[in-house]
């Protein structure tokens, strides 16, 4: 499994490890796009576990992002590194998301 999700209330916490790609954004997206819709508002997703993420997983992020605002929420990545850092980076969404 590429990722898990805890959830305590209104607070999620998503741990996001390996590699991701376009199956694995998909599969995550659906997964928190649930629990959002059956109340989370506040969600913080570790990415201290991953060693890749592709454009799909960028998207990803981007959507729940957009999720999470439009219900005054708050998205917060932590332990984002190496290539993944990176590309969030080179992708200026560095100044899109908040970033532990």
């Amino acid at each position: 499994m590429k990722h898990s999700i805890d959830v305590i209330g209104n607070q999620a916490r998503v741990f996001l490890m390996d590699k991701i790609y376009v199956y694995d954004a998909s599969s995550i997206r659906d997964d928190l796009l649930k629990v959002i819709d059956q109340g989370v508002t506040d969600v913080r997703m570790d990415l201290s576990g991953l060693a890749y993420i592709d454009s799909s997983g960028l998207g990803m992020l981007l959507a729940i992002n957009k999720r999470i605002k439009k219900k005054n929420g708050v998205f917060v990545l932590a332990g984002v590194q190496g290539l993944p850092f990176e590309l969030i980076k080179r992708t200026r969404l560095d100044k899109v998301f908040t970033i532990l």
